[in-house]
């Protein structure tokens, strides 16, 4: 008898407790990734950036809410947002109540699938079998029919009269005491809603520092941040594969980047050209699949500095 059921009684043990930690701990666990990014010229001090991204508000998420407003004890120089506020209707308001220290700082953001659309109820294997046919979002996959809409036009006017920046295919410019901050953003590629030749023509002159935006981190936008010479492209989306492996790490990203950068900072090369590349790996989930395992939900504190 206990040859028999001794073995299925433990995998379903270890199971209900990995289910138990993912979705009761870890998903709960924030953390606050630090980086240093060598991009700056010579001479110019350092710059702070905080990026949140993947935040995914659903109501009644205080402790979730409650991280978020103690970032602004960071004193950023500026915060960018990477998308995906929302995975609730009703979430503005306690996803700008959340926001609401850091949006005293300059900002600038875009938005993902999740802020115009409310997530579906799927098979997580599908992420899988998406990746194995190389079919991811609506790039190759039919469009979205039947899907809930979020209000983002209420997040987007929160956001524009606290002075954040807008950059769904387009540009803009932080300003900190002196120093010229020249941004270009897209809106999101998982959707088809990027538009790079809009926004086409790399860096701008005059700025002290050119950076790329954009909420998915797919190769077509990649290719072309990179080739326009952006030193430093952020984006969010992946949630750093959400369910990993321990030792080994993510087994999906939901776009067509590799696992290895899945998160973090790394570099992308496209024209003989290479650009710094920070995926942030979220700090929220998608509300019908509410866990994560060996990967805790984050927000990003990059120092910029000089280059070498």
């Amino acid at each position: 008898m206990r040859a028999r059921y001794g073995v299925p009684l433990t995998l379903t043990a270890v199971g209900a407790a990995g289910l138990a930690y993912a979705a009761g701990y870890e998903v709960r666990s924030f953390r606050l990734r630090r980086v240093t990014v060598p991009v700056l010229p010579r001479g110019m001090r350092p710059l702070r950036v905080l990026q949140v991204s993947d935040i995914h508000m659903v109501g009644g998420q205080r402790k979730k809410q409650r991280w978020l407003q103690s970032l602004a004890g960071l004193r950023p120089d500026f915060v960018i947002n990477t998308g995906d506020n929302l995975s609730d209707p009703d979430g503005v308001p306690e996803t700008l109540d959340a926001l609401g220290p850091l949006m005293e700082f300059p900002g600038a953001y875009v938005f993902g699938s999740n802020d115009y659309y409310g997530p579906k109820l799927r098979n997580p294997a599908r992420y899988l079998l998406e990746k194995v046919q190389g079919r991811h979002g609506l790039n190759g996959n039919a469009p979205a029919v039947g899907v809930v809409h979020n209000p983002w036009q209420d997040l987007r006017d929160a956001f524009d009269a606290a002075g954040w920046v807008g950059l769904s295919n387009s540009r803009g410019r932080l300003k900190l005491e002196g120093i010229e901050i020249a941004l270009t953003g897209l809106d999101d590629p998982h959707i088809k809603r990027d538009r790079y030749a809009e926004v086409a023509g790399g860096p701008e002159s005059g700025a002290d520092l050119s950076l790329a935006v954009v909420h998915a981190p797919y190769l077509r936008s990649l290719d072309a941040f990179t080739a326009d010479g952006y030193p430093l492209i952020l984006a969010g989306h992946t949630h750093g594969g959400q369910l990993c492996i321990p030792f080994y790490g993510a087994l999906v990203t939901n776009c067509d980047i590799d696992t290895d950068r899945v998160k973090g900072l790394s570099t992308h090369t496209a024209d003989g050209r290479t650009s710094y590349l920070h995926v942030s790996a979220g700090c929220g989930t998608n509300r019908y699949t509410p866990v994560r395992f060996a990967c805790p939900p984050e927000a990003t504190l990059l120092t910029l500095t000089a280059r070498d």
